[in-house]
Formats: C-alpha cells, structure tokens, sequence
C-alpha cells in the first residue's frame, strides 16, 4: 500500500514539473523541470519494474529533497517572492506531493533493510 501512495506522490509531482516545464520551454529553467519530471517518471516505472527497488527508493530520497531545497532557494532565498504567501496553488500541491513521497521513501527504505 504505502509504496502505491509512493508512486501516486512521485506522479504528482512529475506532472506538476512536467506541466511548469512545458509552459517554460526553451529556457534552461523549463528543461530543467522537464528533466526532473522525467526524473518522476523514471523512478516510478523502475519501482513498478521491480528494478533494485531498494535503490531506487534509497536514491529518491535526496532526489526529491534536492528538489525542495532548489525550489525554496530559487523562489523564496534568491527569489522576490515571501514564503509561504506566495506558494501558489501548483507550488503547494508538488510540496505536499514531495513531502509524502519522502516520508514514504524513508519508510520503505528502513522495512526493506
């Protein structure tokens, strides 16, 4: 079950970066996204794949946290924006996303070791 609301986390995600990308390409910052909703995307299909699941889970862990750290820096550190005001709804919605797939990345990780 947990690693279904993995995978349901980890699309929400890559359909957000992949939406953001579109609407941005061909700047680097909407190639970006689009790699890292490839990113998404990957993941998910090696985990439905059985292909070193362990790994794979192990692996997005700092994958999805990299991605928190950059959003934040890029918007709100190095950014005009104020945090969390100006979240936005689809900045809310890969959060969360992104929040509950690490928790549930961590949670596999430590029952499969």
């Amino acid at each position: 079950m947990l690693r279904w609301v993995g995978i349901a986390a980890a699309l929400a995600s890559a359909a957000v970066h992949l939406l953001l990308g579109a609407r941005m390409v061909p700047s680097g910052l909407g190639i970006s996204f689009i790699v890292a909703g490839i990113g998404f995307v990957g993941g998910v299909l090696l985990v439905l794949a059985d292909v070193r699941r362990r790994a794979v889970y192990a692996l997005g862990i700092p994958f999805t946290l990299g991605q928190i750290v950059l959003w934040y820096l890029f918007n709100f550190a190095g950014g005009d924006k104020s945090f969390p005001g100006d979240i936005g709804t689809l900045g809310a919605v890969d959060k969360v996303a992104q929040v509950i797939l690490i928790v549930a990345l961590a949670v596999l990780v430590w029952d499969n070791s």
